[in-house]
């Protein structure tokens, strides 16, 4: 049987708080779920399925192959479990060897010596079977193996991602602290919102929530912006195949009805979306315009409006952001009526001064920052209440 076409686990790893929305994603794309993490979802299939993965979604970090599980009580044990794997059969001998982990053993006080031995391992077996070893280091622009090691239960697996499936390759200028596009995805996919719906992004910054949308919209697969995955430094890769994949992908794409707005008071934020956009192929379907939050123009109709301020680190930064979170909750309440409205951010004191009532609170994490997104029914003058009225 084909190299690619043998069925194993496939875990595609994400962020905490992305799961359920990773989970949606792989039972659309006619996958099972085995299994739903933290921070993570197992499915099964072939590598070909895991090139179909790293294609389409939109939300996971890494898709993951397993290509064996053992017992390893010890680092000799990881040694001499991977070296009778069989390297020579899933990369070229003079190519490019990357070892990750994640470990959870009483004989590793330092995931960096779980790398090295798992690296040596593969490295003698090639030096072995042919007399010269492949170069390895700490890039992931090749191939790359994960160690997942917890207490004596080890399994190793094909990173077929090699660098994280949030660096879809179109952000050419990021500017400070950007979302994660992965982390944008889910925030839209939490939000429910439908192509034909507006979409309304103020503080836009470098525009990845815009321009994530506008790949939602049109049914863009994120991953074929890119031009370099783990998968493809694997023995046997079928180059053609792939970028068939990727033409039949492009050729169902879709025609967005709905509006898709991005504005930021920074010309400079404004400049950098565009060019990202650009990168994106998105460009000529947002709308970019240099404001102040508070003029963002909403289109007439129904949609979502999306904002992401900042949080604050210091308390002189917090003191001056609760007027800019009422100014925000203003503007929802008295420009945005009939849409759905959200809010994301990592300052749950701040999100207060909102003022509006909190429909939902989804739990998010950019990086290490525990976040909420923050949703809020928006209604207009009739559904007020008869408080809001006398106000």
């Amino acid at each position: 049987m084909s190299l690619f076409r043998t069925k194993s686990s496939i875990m595609i790893t994400c962020s905490k708080g992305i799961a359920p929305y990773l989970k949606e994603e792989i039972v659309a794309l006619g996958f099972p779920v085995r299994s739903e993490l933290i921070a993570g979802v197992e499915t099964e299939g072939t590598l070909e399925d895991a090139i179909r993965l790293n294609l389409s979604v939109r939300t996971g970090q890494r898709v993951l192959y397993l290509i064996k599980s053992f017992i390893a009580r010890s680092p000799d044990d990881l040694y001499k479990k991977m070296a009778d794997i069989p390297w020579e059969d899933y990369f070229l001998k003079n190519g490019y060897i990357c070892v990750t982990s994640s470990v959870d053993n009483p004989s590793i006080r330092d995931t960096r010596f779980a790398n090295l031995r798992g690296k040596d391992a593969i490295v003698d077996r090639f030096n072995e079977k042919f007399g010269s070893r492949p170069d390895s280091g700490p890039k992931k622009d090749q191939s790359v193996i994960f160690i997942y090691w917890k207490m004596d239960r080890c399994s190793i697996y094909i990173d077929t991602s090699g660098e994280s499936l949030s660096r879809r390759g179109y952000r050419k200028i990021p500017l400070t602290a950007p979302m994660q596009e992965t982390l944008a995805a889910a925030v839209i996919l939490a939000t429910r919102w439908k192509s034909e719906e507006n979409f309304v992004n103020p503080m836009c910054g470098s525009g990845t929530l815009a321009i994530e949308a506008a790949l939602i919209a049109m049914g863009r697969e994120p991953g074929s912006m890119r031009n370099n995955h783990g998968f493809m430094h694997i023995n046997g890769f079928n180059k053609p195949q792939w970028r068939e994949m990727k033409g039949l992908a492009e050729n169902i794409q879709r025609v967005p009805t709905g509006r898709i707005v991005a504005t930021d008071i920074n010309p400079k934020a404004i400049e950098a979306a565009r060019s990202n956009a650009a990168a994106a192929g998105v460009k000529n379907l947002i709308e970019f315009e240099v404001c102040d939050f508070s003029d963002t123009p909403v289109p007439e109709g129904t949609g979502v409006i999306v904002l992401n301020p900042e949080y604050g680190e210091r308390m002189g930064e917090v003191k001056e952001l609760e007027d800019v979170y009422k100014r925000i909750g203003d503007y929802l309440k008295q420009k945005c009526a009939g849409y759905r409205g959200y809010i994301f951010t990592g300052n749950m004191e701040l999100a207060k001064h909102v003022g509006l009532k909190t429909r939902t609170r989804t739990p998010f994490y950019n990086s290490n920052i525990e976040c909420r997104l923050f949703g809020y029914d928006l209604y207009s003058g009739s559904k007020k209440s008869p408080r809001d009225k006398e106000q």
